[in-house]
C-alpha cells in the first residue's frame, strides 16, 4: 500500500485578495443592514436579532446541506452572521447593559474558546479544511463570535475612545495594514493572519458602516441606510460574478493500491 495525497476542496472560498474585498463589503453590510431593521424600522435590538438569527440558522443549514461551495450561498451566510452579530452586539451593549468592554471580553472568550476546541477536535483551524459537516460547525460558530465581537469593538473605538467613526476606521484599517505586512514580509502563521484578518475586517465594516449611515451629529454621513445596504449588495454580486470564486483545498492522505 502506498500512501497517496489527493486535494479535497473545501466549501469555504480560495483566500484571494477578491476574498477580503467581498469580506469588507459584506461587514459593511451587516452593519447598514442591521441598522435599518433595529433603527430605521424602529423594530429594536431583541427583535431584530431574533429576525437575523432565523435567517442566520436558514442559511447556515443551507450551506452545510450543500453538497460543494456555492459562492452566493457562502457569502448570503457569511451576511447573515455580520448582520446578527451587528444586533446581538447592539443588545448586549446597549440593551442589556453589558457595555462594550464588557461585551467585547465575553465575545473575545467565546471566540477563543470556539477555536481552541476546533483545534483540539480536529487538529487545525485552516479554512482549507472545511469540507465536512463537523469542521463545517466549528466554522459557522467561530465566525459567528467574531462578527459579534467585531461589531462590539468597533462601536466601542468609535464612541468609548472618541475617535468618531472615521478615526476607528483608520485604526482598524491600519491594524489590517500591519497584518498584511507580516504575511508578506514574516513567516507568522498563515492561519493565525488568517483569521488576526478576518476579525479585523468586522470593526472596519462597523466603523465604516456607522459612519455612512448614522446622523451628523453623531459624526455619520446621515445617508439612507436602505440605499446604503442596495448598493453594497450590488457591488457584491457584480464582483462575486466578475471575479468568480474557486474554492479553498487541502491536501488529504487517502490508501491507494500500488500499481495504480
Amino acid at each position: 500500500m502506498n500512501d497517496d495525497q489527493k486535494r479535497l476542496p473545501s466549501k469555504a472560498p480560495e483566500v484571494t485578495l477578491g476574498f477580503w474585498i467581498v469580506k469588507i463589503l459584506a461587514t459593511t453590510l451587516g452593519e447598514t443592514g442591521g441598522d435599518a431593521v433595529t433603527m430605521s424600522m424602529d423594530l429594536g435590538y431583541a427583535v431584530g436579532t431574533l429576525i437575523f438569527f432565523g435567517l442566520f440558522a436558514a442559511a447556515v443549514i443551507a450551506q452545510v446541506r450543500a453538497a460543494k461551495f456555492e459562492p452566493f450561498l457562502y457569502w448570503l451566510t457569511i451576511v447573515a452572521t455580520t448582520t446578527v452579530g451587528t444586533t446581538m452586539a447592539d443588545l448586549a451593549d446597549r440593551s442589556l447593559g453589558v457595555g462594550y468592554a464588557g461585551g467585547s471580553a465575553l465575545l473575545l472568550l467565546g471566540l477563543a474558546a470556539s477555536l481552541a476546541i476546533w483545534r483540539w477536535s480536529e487538529g487545525s483551524v485552516s479554512v482549507d479544511t472545511v469540507s465536512t459537516r463537523r469542521v463545517e460547525t466549528f466554522y459557522w460558530a467561530t465566525i459567528l463570535f467574531s462578527q459579534t465581537l467585531g461589531t462590539a469593538l468597533g462601536d466601542w473605538m468609535a464612541d468609548t475612545n472618541g475617535l468618531g467613526f472615521g478615526g476607528g476606521a483608520v485604526v482598524f484599517g491600519a491594524a489590517l495594514a500591519l497584518v498584511a505586512a507580516l504575511y508578506f514580509f514574516t513567516n507568522v502563521s498563515r492561519v493565525a493572519l488568517f483569521w488576526a484578518a478576518f476579525i479585523l475586517t468586522r470593526p472596519l465594516g462597523a466603523t465604516v458602516g456607522d459612519l455612512l449611515d448614522k446622523p451628523h451629529e453623531l459624526g455619520g454621513l446621515a445617508l439612507s441606510r436602505y440605499y446604503a445596504s442596495a448598493v453594497l449588495v450590488a457591488a457584491m454580486l457584480a464582483l462575486i460574478v466578475l471575479f468568480p470564486q474557486k474554492p479553498g483545498s487541502h491536501p488529504r492522505t487517502i490508501k491507494r493500491e500500488s500499481g495504480d
